[in-house]
């Protein structure tokens, strides 16, 4: 069971507060080298068999479709049912392909497997970001379309 060590029960928050930090540090230092987005939503259960139907639906609730370059990203995980999901918009999708998603997800995987659970998501944030980077390189006049803060489901 590889969340059960890191879920604190009765809490909308999942990981220690520092890990919090650390967690959106990587999103802000990402999105520092691109125009692109990232996300990270967390919450307890997945309400669909296949956790990327749920990052769709999320992606859609966030608004990160609205990005002006669709290069919008979510790193979307649900605790309690072991399933995850990284789910780019159609700009990135288009140039990185289905097996750039695979190999992110095999990365977290392995990393959560080693119970390295915050190491795992920074890693994939800092992968996503370089690969953002090559499409969508930051401008001077890019602005920072949607929160960096990490989204807590329930």
């Amino acid at each position: 069971m590889w969340l059960q060590q890191l879920f604190k029960p009765n809490t909308t928050h999942f990981f220690p507060t520092e890990a919090e930090q650390r967690m959106v540090e990587a999103i802000r230092s990402a999105e520092k080298k691109t125009s692109g987005e990232i996300r990270l939503y967390v919450e307890s259960h997945c309400k669909f068999l296949d956790p990327v139907d749920r990052a769709v639906e999320v992606f859609g609730e966030l608004q990160m479709h609205q990005t002006k370059d669709r290069n919008g990203v979510l790193v979307y995980i649900a605790m309690k049912d072991h399933q995850l999901a990284i789910y780019g918009d159609k700009g990135i999708h288009e140039r990185l392909g289905q097996e750039f998603w695979n190999a992110e997800l095999e990365k977290i995987l392995g990393e959560f497997g080693l119970q390295h659970y915050t190491e795992g998501i920074i890693k994939v944030i800092h992968d996503i970001g370089d690969a953002l980077k090559t499409h969508f390189p930051f401008e001077r006049n890019d602005s920072n379309e949607l929160k960096d803060d990490i989204v807590f489901g329930k």
